[in-house]
Parts: C-alpha cells; sequence; structure tokens
C-alpha cells in the first residue's frame, strides 16, 4: 500500500509535541479505512524509522452552528499515534 493512500497530514498540537518529545511518540491523521498494520508500514516507509507500536482512535466530527444558527457537523476523522523505537 502507498504512504499517500494511508496517511493524510501530521497533526500538531501542544499534546502531540509534548508526546513526541518526552515519549518518541507522534501523532497523524490517516484515511478512515487504513489499519493499524498499514499505518506502520507507510511510516516507516516514509520517515526511514522503526515502529514499535500505533494506537488508532476514530474522532466523531464536532457539532457546529452555522452563521445564520444552522446546526452542523464537522467532518468526521482518524487518528494514529505512531511510538518510534
Amino acid at each position: 500500500m502507498q504512504a499517500d493512500k494511508v496517511l493524510k497530514l501530521v497533526r500538531l498540537s501542544e499534546k502531540s509535541n509534548r508526546l513526541s518529545s518526552e515519549l518518541g511518540q507522534y501523532t497523524f491523521e490517516v484515511f478512515k479505512d487504513a489499519n493499524k498494520h498499514q499505518i506502520a508500514e507507510a511510516v516507516e516507509q516514509t520517515f526511514k524509522v522503526t515502529v514499535r507500536r500505533v494506537n488508532v482512535q476514530n474522532y466523531r466530527g464536532k457539532n457546529k452552528r452555522t452563521r445564520s444558527g444552522r446546526p452542523t457537523v464537522g467532518s468526521d476523522y482518524k487518528k494514529a499515534i505512531v511510538t518510534l523505537k
């Protein structure tokens, strides 16, 4: 499987920066149909590193309101936290 069909982008936040500096864990947003094995393989091919563990979380989109007050829902996404050796 190609890495561009698995990994969407790197998630950068305060929590993900702390995880990467202290624990060697990096956070990616991935496609919904990607599994842990495909994510590990894509990260290893893209960044030339060894993956020890992959944790995956599915997130629902947040409830929002438009300018006119109508309720909408943001996009769902899947997040992977990859631990490196």
